[in-house]
């Protein structure tokens, strides 16, 4: 199936090789309004210092390109890299906008983190909250929002014109999928959501979150839904739902944990913002011992 009518965005992408993150900026063909997706705030974990030249590296090309930036979507809570959308938001503009499941995530780890009754989990930190199929726009171009749950329950999958924005659900078709051990993760509802994104139109430009280069193979970003169909080493045609679910989580049970995943969680969970500051004027974040073990 393919669908020679369907808006081709251009879009620009940005790495950031600290924590093999992909951004991107996504332009509505027929207009200056883009998207920014999965923004970076460079992080120092030793000495606690937040850097923002991989913001800047996307301001400076929104400026550039005379762009009018619309959103700025988290296609999930990231457990390796923080987010910079309000830094972002502060200079250019735009919605912040993440699933609706947002909430049970915060819930989740509101409690591993012991938030205070401060921490709100009702999603208020972002602007915007996108339901299962939901219809947007980004200048003409039209979008839709599918909930892809089974890395976290928050995941969600961007469709903007042709070009489909996965977060961690997939990865290139030679590293597979996401992992699903993490709290509210599922590897069963992962393979549906699999399921969901190869269900949409074959010649569909994926683009990836993260690559780690299997076998010491060049980085990669792009890939098709036809290419995910074939080859995909978790999920190519004729993979069982429970041979996946096996497969999944006896890989899961060889994985450490994320590098950033603490601060992470805590920062992204806040949509990008830091805790409130203490009475001398500084933000904390918590290292909750044994929580991950």
């Amino acid at each position: 199936m393919t669908t020679h009518l369907t808006a081709k965005p251009d879009v620009a992408v940005f790495f950031d090789k600290d924590s093999s993150t992909f951004s991107y900026v996504v332009k509505d063909p027929a207009s200056s309004s883009c998207a920014i997706v999965d923004s970076v705030l460079d992080f120092d974990y030793a000495s606690g210092g937040t850097f923002h030249k991989s913001a800047d590296d996307i301001i400076d090309y929104v400026i550039a390109h005379k762009l009018k930036v619309e959103w700025l979507i988290e296609t999930h809570v990231h457990a390796d890299h923080l987010s910079a959308a309000p830094y972002i938001q502060k200079k250019l503009g735009g919605k912040i906008g993440i699933g609706a499941q947002i909430t049970t995530v915060q819930e989740t780890f509101a409690n591993v983190f012991n938030e205070g009754t401060d921490f709100l989990h009702d999603g208020s930190q972002f602007d915007y909250l996108f339901q299962d199929g939901e219809q947007f726009h980004i200048g003409d171009m039209p979008c839709t929002a599918l909930h892809t749950p089974g890395h976290t329950p928050a995941c969600f999958t961007h469709v903007l014109g042709d070009a489909v924005f996965v977060g961690d659900t997939l990865f290139m078709p030679d590293a597979g999928t996401a992992r699903a051990d993490f709290p509210g993760g599922d590897a069963g509802i992962l393979f549906d959501s699999v399921q969901k994104i190869l269900a949409l139109p074959e010649d569909h430009r994926i683009f990836m979150c993260h690559d780690y280069c299997p076998n010491g193979r060049e980085l990669e970003y792009q890939t098709t839904v036809k290419a995910q169909r074939e080859q995909n080493i978790h999920v190519k045609q004729g993979i069982s739902k429970s041979t996946f679910v096996d497969l999944r989580e006896a890989r899961d049970r060889t994985l450490s944990m994320p590098r950033l995943i603490l601060p992470s969680l805590q920062i992204n969970m806040r949509a990008g913002h830091m805790p409130e500051p203490e009475d001398n004027g500084l933000s904390y974040l918590k290292i909750p011992l044994n929580a991950f073990k």
